[in-house]
């Protein structure tokens, strides 16, 4: 099994419409895949169970048919920073329960898992101070020793995000197998000369380029799971 956590450059960047892309050019190449996203805000009540919409969205385009609550067991129903909304809920957003969630869908054996993360690389699941460290959706990956795929949204500032970024998953000791670059304006200035910036200063290779609003060519997903795979 080939298992990767899907970070961004920043919340709203794209990470779950490339997760999806991904998920469904694996089911493509006869690789059972699945998605997990072990933390979502941003909720609407749905026959009695709180549905995010990206998480429906990795359901959906995951080859293993299962409940909205195995690919998302921890669902918040304001659309805030995860950490506010589980405190207000009453919740704890623990190693152990993400750990837990990530065992059960690796027991139905899949080919292709992506764990999708929340917000950015240092997405805190709880606050400390003086005395109590802060804990990061990162450090779980870092115990984890999970692969990155690094989702850089071509905007005005990504060439900071993404070096930032990527400075940040390697100094935490972790690989990242590569990155996607994804058009989330359409109208970005200089878009080609900013993406081969991007080319020139990570080290990692570019897996896809996915074009605004637009469905990528279906050879360059499959040999971004060719890379992956």
């Amino acid at each position: 099994m080939k298992q990767y956590f899907v970070t961004g450059t920043d919340t709203e960047v794209g990470k779950t419409y490339v997760t999806c892309h991904l998920l469904r050019a694996a089911s493509k190449a006869q690789l059972k895949s699945v998605g997990y996203k072990p933390i979502a805000a941003g909720c609407e009540l749905i026959d009695g169970e709180w549905v995010n919409e990206d998480a429906a969205n990795i359901q959906q385009a995951s080859g293993l048919a299962l409940p909205i609550n195995e690919i998302n067991p921890i669902a918040l129903k304001p659309p805030i920073a995860p950490h506010i909304a589980a405190k207000e809920a009453g919740v704890q957003l623990t190693q152990a329960s993400i750990e837990k969630g990530l065992s059960h869908l690796e027991s139905y054996q899949p080919d292709f898992l992506l764990m999708e993360g929340a917000g950015g690389w240092r997405l805190p699941l709880s606050i400390g101070n003086k005395t109590t460290p802060t804990h990061y959706l990162s450090d779980v990956v870092k115990a984890l020793k999970i692969d990155v795929i690094l989702v850089v949204g071509m905007r005005l500032g990504c060439l900071n995000h993404a070096l930032l970024t990527a400075e940040a998953i390697r100094s935490d000791g972790l690989t990242i197998k590569g990155w996607v670059a994804n058009d989330v304006t359409g109208n970005m200035s200089r878009y080609q000369e900013n993406l081969a910036s991007l080319c020139d200063m990570l080290p990692e290779p570019l897996l896809a380029e996915i074009p605004y609003q637009s469905e990528p060519a279906a050879d360059i997903l499959q040999r971004a799971i060719e890379q992956l795979y």
